[in-house]
């Protein structure tokens, strides 16, 4: 049994049953990293990175934040989806992690949950309001108002 499929290139080869199942489970291996997906009907137009901050820490960003994007929990980390490049000129407080292309770790929580989907298509939390936030909730000050060394 074949199915007909759209490479990246858009050939619209057939792929064999045994291509589809190899590739469901190279999806699915353990040492195989996940993304962080953003629901159905949501765009990335822009890329897509992450910003995850310890969980005790989101309830408190919540609340600071003009506009909140998706965000999706576990028990140990609140990720926070933002434009790709979201971390230029951008030093993230530790212990905050950006993770480029929105990559989870090598042993993601099962129990990942989507707590936040915002209105409309677009699933950015704008990342300079998020980072701000999250300097002040850490007492961090911000990268560009600190002093320069003399």
């Amino acid at each position: 049994m074949a199915v007909t499929g759209t490479d990246a290139l858009g050939s619209g080869r057939a792929l064999s049953m045994d291509t589809l199942v190899r590739l469901s489970r190279a999806a699915h291996a353990p040492d195989t990293p996940r993304r962080l997906t953003v629901p159905e009907g949501m765009t990335t137009p822009l890329g897509c990175d992450a910003v995850a901050v310890p969980a005790h820490l989101g309830p408190r960003l919540l609340p600071r934040l003009p506009r909140v994007g998706c965000v999706y929990a576990d028990p140990t980390h609140w990720w926070w989806i933002v434009p790709a490049d979201s971390d230029y000129a951008l030093y993230w407080p530790v212990p905050a992690h950006y993770s480029t292309g929105a990559v989870l770790p090598a042993a993601p929580s099962p129990d990942l949950t989507l707590v936040h989907r915002p209105q409309g298509t677009i699933p950015y939390t704008p990342p300079i309001p998020l980072y701000l936030a999250l300097c002040r909730v850490m007492g961090a000050t911000p990268t560009w108002s600190r002093s320069l060394p003399t």
